[in-house]
C-alpha cells in the first residue's frame, strides 16, 4: 500500500470532541473523524461545493475525496444513530496559511 498523499485543510476544528448529554460518559462509545474527513464535510456539506472543486482545494482526486467525505458521512451517521460521541484528530493533513496581500507600494513621487 502506498502512503498517503497530504492533504491541504483551511482551519482545523476549534473543538474536537462532540458528545450527546443524555448518556453518562462511562457507558458512551466513540467514532473518530480524521481532519481530511471533517475538512471533506465542511466543503462539501457546509460550503456546498462540487467534489471536483473541493478535491482540488484538498490538492487530492476527485475519487479521494469521494472515499474521504463517504467515509466521514458513515462515521457521522453511526455516531448520531447509536448515540456516540465524536473525536476529531489525526489524518494526514497540513493547514493552508492565509497568504498576506500586498498593495501597490507607494514611492512618495508624483508624476
Amino acid at each position: 500500500m502506498r502512503p498517503k498523499k497530504i492533504r491541504w485543510i483551511k482551519c482545523e476544528p476549534g473543538e474536537r470532541c462532540f458528545r450527546p448529554l443524555c448518556k453518562p460518559l462511562n457507558k458512551m462509545k466513540g467514532v473518530f473523524l480524521t481532519l481530511d474527513e471533517f475538512e471533506a464535510i465542511r466543503l462539501a456539506d457546509l460550503e456546498g461545493m462540487r467534489q471536483v472543486d473541493a478535491a482540488k482545494r484538498l490538492k487530492i482526486s476527485r475519487p479521494t475525496f469521494s472515499r474521504i467525505v463517504a467515509s466521514a458521512r458513515q462515521k457521522i451517521g453511526d455516531a448520531l444513530v447509536n448515540i456516540k460521541a465524536i473525536k476529531i484528530e489525526g489524518g494526514c493533513c497540513r493547514v493552508i496559511k492565509k497568504r498576506r496581500q500586498y498593495g501597490k507600494r507607494k514611492t512618495g513621487k508624483s508624476n
